[in-house]
């Protein structure tokens, strides 16, 4: 298989936005979006081509590049290698948006427009959203900017794409704050980690363990550790200095990592409050919580199966 590989040395001062996501979830309005805001947008440009497009020298205009699984060419390993390759030349500012839409949503996007899905064109639309869901779902982890389509309209989508990705974004910072757990491994891409393995784990209590951090009992609990308030404050702290500094140094997005044993309790407690946090102070702030994203997804998935 050719491997999307870039010479870095080519790239200095190249802005690339990514855009994939399952079919029907808007990929095609978030790209017409970013084209309106000064972006040069090229959809469905197969993988294997995207080297040479992007060794041609540095675009006067950011580039937005549309990736679709229904491309022939397309791999998962192939668009991790591509962004591998990207991810070594210091000067160059790349972001992965990726539109992700509920399976039920898709399916009836599909029932309304009387389409094929294009991964399953002998069979049934349910099935070629799970196949695609599933070729997706390592892109998706790997996203800098995630926006779920499922209540949005194409108006509501084009201006959340023009929230994150306007053509002042010079001056802004996206900042994006993750929970994980360390027994999946480290999220790729994280700038900033913290470690909560150490406050008090609602795990062990039996009300809470069912619950996740989101909820205000597991967040009171485990703000109730008394080493919770010195750290909660000092991560603020060194958030809101170290944020500024990185505008200066030209960065679109960074990303803040909390982990915890499962991802279910503190880190995602932690994340909450910091990205709440920070959004009061006027941060432009997305929240992913990895192990609870991946439940849902699992959770679709076997509701699909097994209406289908």
């Amino acid at each position: 298989m050719t491997q999307a590989r870039i010479d870095s040395d080519t790239l200095v001062g190249t802005r690339i936005v990514l855009v994939t996501g399952p079919s029907g979830a808007g990929r095609s309005t978030a790209i017409n979006a970013l084209e309106d805001a000064g972006f040069e947008a090229i959809d469905n440009l197969p993988i294997t081509l995207l080297p040479r497009l992007l060794e041609s020298g540095a675009s006067d205009r950011p580039l937005a590049l549309g990736i679709d699984a229904r491309n022939r060419d397309f791999s998962t390993h192939g668009f991790l290698e591509l962004l591998e390759s990207l991810s070594r030349s210091a000067d160059v500012v790349f972001e992965v948006l990726y539109l992700d839409c509920r399976a039920d949503v898709l399916l009836r996007r599909f029932s309304e427009t009387r389409r094929r899905h294009p991964l399953a064109p002998a069979e049934t639309p349910e099935v070629g959203i799970q196949r695609e869901q599933d070729l997706l779902q390592p892109i998706r982890e790997r996203a800098d900017v995630l926006i779920d389509t499922s209540e949005l309209s194409p108006h509501d989508l084009r201006a959340e794409v023009e929230r994150w990705f306007t053509s002042d974004i010079e001056s802004k910072l996206a900042v994006s704050v993750h929970s994980f757990s360390y027994k999946q491994g480290m999220p790729r891409g994280i700038d900033m980690v913290f470690d909560c393995r150490f406050l008090r784990n609602p795990y062990w209590n039996e009300k809470l363990r069912v619950l996740d951090g989101r909820s205000a009992e597991v967040a009171d609990y485990v703000a109730e550790d008394a080493r919770f308030g010195a750290f909660f404050s000092k991560v603020c702290d060194l958030s809101e200095m170290l944020l500024p500094a990185y505008i200066e140094e030209g960065k679109a997005h960074f990303s803040i990592g909390f982990g915890c044993t499962g991802g279910q309790h503190r880190s995602v407690t932690v994340a909450e409050r910091l990205s709440n946090a920070l959004a009061e102070k006027g941060w432009q702030v997305s929240t992913r919580h990895r192990e609870l994203e991946r439940r849902a997804q699992t959770q679709h998935g076997s509701n699909l199966r097994t209406k289908a």
